[in-house]
Parts: C-alpha cells; sequence; structure tokens
C-alpha cells in the first residue's frame, strides 16, 4: 500500500511540470546596439485586444529595467504572436483489476483537476529595424486555465513576459 501512495506521488510530481522557455538568437548580433524598440502595428497576432494591451504593458516595463526605451525611431522592432490549442483537464486514473483462470474483472474511473486547459504558445520576436531581419526570439509553452479572471491575466502575462526576458539579451 506504501509503494502504491509513492508512485501516485511520482504521477502527480511529474504532471505538474514547469513551462519551459526555448530561446533562439543570431550569434553575430551585437546586442549593445538595440537600445530603443516599438511595437510592430500588427502586434499580437492570436490575442484578443486586452491581451495585446497587457502584453505590451508587460513588455515595456521589463524592458525598461533593463534600460531599453520605446521611441518612435527604434532600434528593433517586437512582434508577440499566440497559438492556443485545447487540452482536455487534467486528471487522475483510478483503477481496480483482478483476474486469473481465464477471468477478468476491471473497474476504472478518471478524476478531473481544475476543468479545462488551453496550451498556449507565446513567440516574441524581436527584428532589427534596418535590415528588417529577426535577431532574437523567445518562445514560451505554457497551460492556462480557460476561464480566467482578468486581474489573474495580468498576474500571468507579467510571469510569462518576465520568464521570456529573463534571457535578453543572451550572454556570451
Amino acid at each position: 500500500m506504501r509503494n502504491s501512495l509513492y508512485i501516485i506521488a511520482l504521477f502527480l510530481i511529474m504532471g505538474c511540470s514547469s513551462s519551459k522557455v526555448v530561446y533562439d538568437y543570431d550569434t553575430k548580433t551585437d546586442f549593445s546596439k538595440y537600445t530603443t524598440y516599438y511595437f510592430f502595428d500588427d502586434v499580437g497576432d492570436g490575442l484578443n485586444e486586452l491581451d495585446v494591451k497587457r502584453f505590451t504593458r508587460s513588455i515595456e516595463k521589463t524592458l525598461d529595467s533593463l534600460q531599453i526605451r520605446k521611441s518612435e525611431k527604434p532600434s528593433f522592432f517586437i512582434n508577440v504572436i499566440s497559438e492556443k490549442t485545447d487540452v482536455v483537464g487534467d486528471g487522475i486514473g483510478v483503477g481496480i483489476g483482478g483476474g486469473g483462470r481465464n477471468v477478468g474483472i476491471g473497474i476504472s474511473t478518471g478524476i478531473s483537476l481544475g476543468g479545462k486547459k488551453i496550451n498556449e504558445r507565446i513567440t516574441l520576436e524581436f527584428v532589427d529595424s534596418d535590415s528588417n531581419t529577426l535577431f532574437w526570439e523567445g518562445i514560451l509553452d505554457v497551460k492556462v486555465r480557460e476561464k480566467m479572471k482578468p486581474q489573474d491575466r495580468v498576474v500571468l502575462v507579467d510571469k510569462m513576459v518576465k520568464k521570456i526576458l529573463s534571457k535578453y539579451p543572451p550572454k556570451s
């Protein structure tokens, strides 16, 4: 019985893995020259208007802390892209079974935890304003509750942006 509890605990821990960020950038880029930014006019592909505002405010706040300023004549442009896919709610399966001598009996049930979630992939792209080429990209995959209060969404967006920009500029 005690071993069963350890196995269940292990599956619960594995099921609660944190989101990860993937980075890519041009290794020949001189990041020190990128001191000003502006957002593309069509920023926020895949986001509603409220989330576009949340992301741009959070990015502005985070880049401001890095001494990178918003400007009408920027050294780079920023794009935010969101891709969403539905996910069935997380759950735990419980089963009982038995059998022997060509006879078997099985009972199983699933317990849903936390309701329906959505897989959301957020991509931040930094594009050089002179050459119009991508020089840095951060991608975060995260599961988000489908029904979320606006104030909770603000907190979540701030956490996502900070996590994505935590490795900007890249250290050589």
